[in-house]
């Protein structure tokens, strides 16, 4: 199953969470290159929410063009970098100064996924969920 199918599965209730991380991990995603909109010249675009730094990633050109029209920056070219989950996962996201997640499909109301910064998506060193100094789960003995 491709991941938009498993992403609207497990939003239905119907879906397993080792499927939906494998789909993330396998998927090619698309992620928009930043262009002096303040996120550094050249890099991935994202955002910081709730102290995370969320790296935007599409499944299709569609899916972005409707994020760029929901920015209202439809008229602008929008160039980005094809990479693997799996590979936004594991060296992107450590490259990032504190935690980082990805937020695929942003502008799909029905249709989008955050992946956290949490054990099983990130490397466990940039997992918020491990103790660094334990390697053990958060909040567990």
């Amino acid at each position: 199953m491709e991941l938009t199918a498993e992403i609207a599965a497990f939003r239905a209730g119907a879906g397993d969470p080792g499927r939906l991380v494998g789909e993330f991990r396998r998927a090619v995603l698309l992620v928009p290159r930043s262009g002096g909109s303040g996120d550094g010249e050249g890099g991935l675009m994202s955002a910081l929410s709730g102290g995370i730094r969320w790296f935007y990633a599409f499944t299709d050109e569609g899916a972005m063009a409707r994020f760029a029209e929901a920015r209202g920056e439809a008229d602008r070219e929008w160039p980005y970098l094809a990479i693997l989950g799996a590979r936004l996962a594991d060296a992107v996201v450590p490259e990032v100064d504190g935690p980082a997640g990805v937020a695929v499909n942003v502008a799909d109301p029905e249709g989008s996924m955050m992946f956290p910064p949490v054990a099983g998506i990130v490397p466990d060193s940039c997992a918020v969920d491990i103790e660094p100094e334990t390697g053990s789960a958060a909040g567990v003995a």
